[in-house]
Formats: C-alpha cells, sequence, structure tokens
C-alpha cells in the first residue's frame, strides 16, 4: 500500500513540476496573447482609420491581416509551450496551404487583384465607372470581387480578376467633365449668327460653368449640312442635366430661330421589271426617255437608258 502511495506521489509531483506547470504556463501565455492581439489590434484600427492614404477597404484589410498574422503566431506560442515540436505541425500547415492554393488558384487570383485595387486605388467606393461593359457607381470593394450599381438599379458582382485585366474608365477621377453637341445646320446660313445662338445655348444652363468657357465651332462641311459642335464644361455630379439640357435648349432656340435642323432624304422610284414595261405614253408621263432606232442598226445594241 505504501508503494502504491509513493508511485502516486511521485506521479503527482513529476505531473506538476512538468505537465502541470506546462499547462498553467500555456493558460498564462493564451490570456497574455488575446490582451496583447486586442491592443496591437486598437493600435492598428486607430492608425489605420486615421491615414489619409488608406480608406476604409484597405484599412480593413491591414487589420484583417495584422489578426490572422497574430493569432498564428500565437498558436506557435502554445503549441512550443507545451512541449511539442513546431517543425511537424509547420510542415503539415504547409502541405494544407499548397493543396488549398492549387485549389483555390483563381479565387486567390482575385484576391492579388483585391489587394491590388485596395491600395493602388484606381477608384474608391462611389465613383462612378465602366468596367468593360458594364457601368454605375462603385457600392463596394471586397477582397475577390467588387459590386456596382448600375442607374437601373442593377446590382453586378465583377470578380477583381477580370477589373485588371479589362478597359477600366473612371469618370468621377477628375472634378470636371466636358459635353460636346454636334448640331448640323443647314448651307447659307450665318456662321457666326449659328456661333452666337450655340454659345448663348451653353451660357443659360445653370449647370455650365465659366471656366473654361463654352465654345462653339464649325467643326466640318458634310453632305448636305455644315456641322457645328458647342462644348461646355460642368461638374461630374451634374452631367447628365447638363447633357440633356444643352440638346433640348439647342433644339428648341433653333427652331424659335426659324433655323431648321437638316435630316438625310431618300426618294425612292420602282422602276418596272424586265418584260413587263409599261406603256410608251406612262414612260413619256413620268419623265422617262427612250430611244428608238431602226432594226439592224449599230444604235439598236446600245443598252437602255436608265428611265430616272
Amino acid at each position: 500500500m505504501d508503494g502504491i502511495l509513493e508511485t502516486l506521489r511521485s506521479i503527482g509531483a513529476d505531473f506538476v513540476q512538468n505537465t502541470g506547470l506546462a499547462i498553467v504556463r500555456t493558460v498564462a501565455f493564451l490570456v497574455l496573447g488575446l490582451i496583447v492581439i486586442k491592443i496591437v489590434q486598437t493600435i492598428v484600427r486607430g492608425a489605420s482609420l486615421r491615414s489619409r492614404r488608406l480608406d476604409n477597404a484597405a484599412a480593413t484589410f491591414v487589420i484583417s491581416i495584422v489578426t490572422v498574422v497574430l493569432y498564428i503566431a500565437l498558436v506557435i506560442v502554445l503549441v512550443t509551450s507545451l512541449g511539442f515540436s513546431t517543425a511537424g505541425i509547420i510542415a503539415a500547415f504547409s502541405a494544407v496551404a499548397l493543396a488549398v492554393a492549387l485549389a483555390l488558384k483563381d479565387s486567390l487570383g482575385s484576391l492579388a487583384n483585391g489587394v491590388i485595387i485596395i491600395f493602388t486605388k484606381p477608384f474608391k467606393k462611389g465613383d462612378y465607372v465602366k468596367i468593360g461593359q458594364y457601368d454605375g457607381l462603385v457600392q463596394d470593394i471586397r477582397l475577390f470581387n467588387t459590386k456596382i450599381l448600375t442607374y437601373s438599379n442593377e446590382e453586378i458582382i465583377i470578380p477583381n480578376s477580370e477589373i485588371l485585366s479589362s478597359e477600366m474608365v473612371n469618370y468621377s477621377s477628375m472634378p470636371l467633365r466636358r459635353i460636346v453637341v454636334d448640331v448640323p445646320v443647314p448651307y447659307g446660313c450665318n456662321a457666326a449668327e449659328i456661333k452666337e445662338i450655340l454659345l448663348d445655348c451653353a451660357r443659360s444652363l445653370p449647370y455650365t460653368v465659366n471656366s473654361p468657357a463654352p465654345a462653339a465651332i464649325l467643326l466640318e462641311y458634310g453632305d448636305s449640312a455644315l456641322k457645328f459642335s458647342v462644348r461646355i464644361w460642368t461638374t461630374f455630379e451634374n452631367y447628365w442635366d447638363a447633357l440633356y439640357g444643352l440638346n433640348e435648349v439647342v433644339y428648341t432656340t433653333l427652331l424659335e430661330r426659324g433655323i431648321s435642323i437638316p435630316v438625310n432624304r431618300m426618294d425612292v422610284r420602282v422602276l418596272p421589271a424586265a418584260g413587263n414595261a409599261a406603256p410608251a405614253s406612262a414612260g413619256m408621263a413620268a419623265g422617262s426617255r427612250a430611244d428608238v432606232a431602226p432594226a439592224g442598226s449599230k444604235q439598236a445594241d446600245r443598252p437602255e437608258e436608265d428611265p430616272r
């Protein structure tokens, strides 16, 4: 009986001196590590949100990366504190990471492109952009995709891998945008008068800015009309109102001044099919001409003239 008690006492002393101490040390490291992670998260979050170089998406990404790294470091410290070798764990983690990377290579490509978009910032939330065949307002920039909202109130999710590989236009990057409206007028109109009318139309819009000033030019000589061009600058927010307003005021003003906008016309005449020619009198009434030559003469071999 005494031997059994001595054995238990020896096991208990060994547990307290080795395993128990390791457990207590590990718990202490766990508590201390969680406190350190919370403190670092608070510091990083405050610094990221106050930084002018980082927007909300970039700040969130930085905080997430720092948090993941801290938790991985805490796990390694806890495993080492328990007396286990970290070499095998790191090797297993590397193998799993490699398998996941191969299986999710497309998603990881979008993730990498998302990081590039967040930090290079070709556009930001609220910008009006055109990406490929889609255009709309940027609603959210995520690590794997970007969400835009069209003016038809449609949400479009575009993978970040497609954004950097396609043509992109950011209409909100500059404070002013130029509007160009081409106006055809009939030949014979006074060019100086037309330009003054167009400038008055441009200045009458409340969305037109004074600098750069509006301009009106004679653009080219068309086949059936002179083509003038009126150009104004407006703020990005008023672009569509200014464009539609300029179209309307130009048309209304020209109509009030008695200047018609020429349109292309097409006259279509139906010719009789071969073998079903109309009588000669009907042809003469329609204004057509026919040459009649004696049989056998050289003139009889000449093709008929176009009755038009």
